[in-house]
């Protein structure tokens, strides 16, 4: 069994008696130091995965998670440095603050003109409610969000609209050709914007814009509007596909002191995949939850697994869920933890000097 077991969730306390009695356990040669090699013993003990009780680590792996709680940069890690990263590192490791994002389950991409059942993945939207649902009853979370694409009726992603708008000259489809799902670029104020084409769905205040009504919507979840500006698309939940302006909801998950960020919900290769790749940007520990999420197209699906592999998203089945409150802590969110506690501190040094 883990020592960390024993601080982990609510049995996590930020006190000297906690983190002293933690650094003397792994300084086995009792000299006031963790070295490089206890650290390791240290990770071992610390990080697990969903298949071996003790985590395989190479040396670059160790190396870059010391070099990011080696302060000072001497070789060792002190008590000192060994307390600041108890109160930041170790804290988001094994008491993390959780939010679920639940992106888009709204009935016209299940029921509506935008269908996952009838893009080229053929996936039933559908499918992810029963998963969703089952989580929120677990009461799992700190934080639960729902998103909802709320788009104008002159919004740029609607092939309906196509004419509304200059087509750039380096668009290779024309008016007269667009189809669904074709890439036009317009020309907004004077330069290219790329957009695929897609059905009218989940105009503002309309029955297709409404949440599922079988998706259980929780009291007290906060609700975020994306896809508002009639010539920008939306695909993420933090950010239009411009990056031009911002929701509401990076302010909401620092207000509530969020560390980690479950994504699910519709659909994976756009609107999921792209809140899960700027939750990362945004120093979130990100957890993308496989079987509560669907698709457009499988091509586009394996794409953004892909590239959310590089970005360090951790991705789970919603039975792991309750197991990542406790015993099981993945590398690559102790990483993502490193790079947010080192940032952090080299801005208060900065705010110092």
């Amino acid at each position: 069994m883990s020592l960390f077991n024993r601080y982990s969730a609510e049995k996590f306390k930020d006190d000297q008696d906690s983190y002293a009695s933690v650094f003397e356990y792994f300084d086995k040669n009792r000299d006031g130091f963790i070295d490089t090699e206890e650290f390791l013993d240290l990770l071992q003990d610390l990080l697990t995965s969903d298949t071996d009780l003790k985590l395989l680590l190479n040396n670059e792996d160790v190396i870059f998670l010391f070099s990011h709680l080696d302060l000072d940069n001497d070789g060792h890690i002190s008590l000192n440095e060994f307390k600041s990263a108890w109160s930041h590192w170790f804290r988001q490791i094994l008491n993390p603050v959780k939010a679920l994002v639940i992106v888009d389950v709204q009935n016209d991409f299940i029921t509506g003109s935008l269908s996952l059942c009838n893009c080229p993945a053929g996936q039933d939207g559908s499918t992810v409610i029963p998963v969703i649902n089952t989580l929120l009853e677990q009461s799992l979370f700190d934080v639960i969000v729902y998103t909802h694409d709320w788009h104008p009726e002159n919004h740029i992603s609607f092939i309906d609209n196509v004419s509304r708008r200059n087509i750039h000259h380096t668009s290779k489809v024309l008016n007269d050709d667009v189809k669904l799902f074709d890439r036009v670029v317009f020309e907004i104020d004077g330069m290219p914007r790329e957009q695929i084409m897609w059905p009218k769905h989940c105009v503002q205040g309309t029955w297709g814009s409404e949440l599922h009504p079988g998706l259980m919507v929780v009291e007290n979840a906060f609700h975020v509007k994306k896809g508002t500006n009639p010539d920008i698309d939306s695909y993420s939940a933090f950010w239009d596909n411009n990056k031009r302006f911002e929701t509401e909801l990076s302010s909401i998950l620092r207000k509530q002191q969020v560390t980690d960020l479950y994504i699910c919900g519709l659909a994976y290769d756009f609107c999921v995949g792209h809140t899960a790749t700027h939750a990362v940007k945004h120093g979130f520990r990100t957890i993308l939850i496989e079987d509560a999420t669907r698709g457009v197209s499988l091509d586009g699906i394996a794409k953004m697994r892909s590239e959310l592999i590089t970005k360090g998203v951790y991705f789970t089945e919603s039975h792991q869920v309750p197991k990542l409150k406790s015993e099981l802590r993945p590398l690559c969110l102790a990483v993502q933890a490193a790079i947010n506690y080192k940032l952090a501190w080299k801005m208060i040094q900065k705010s110092i000097s």
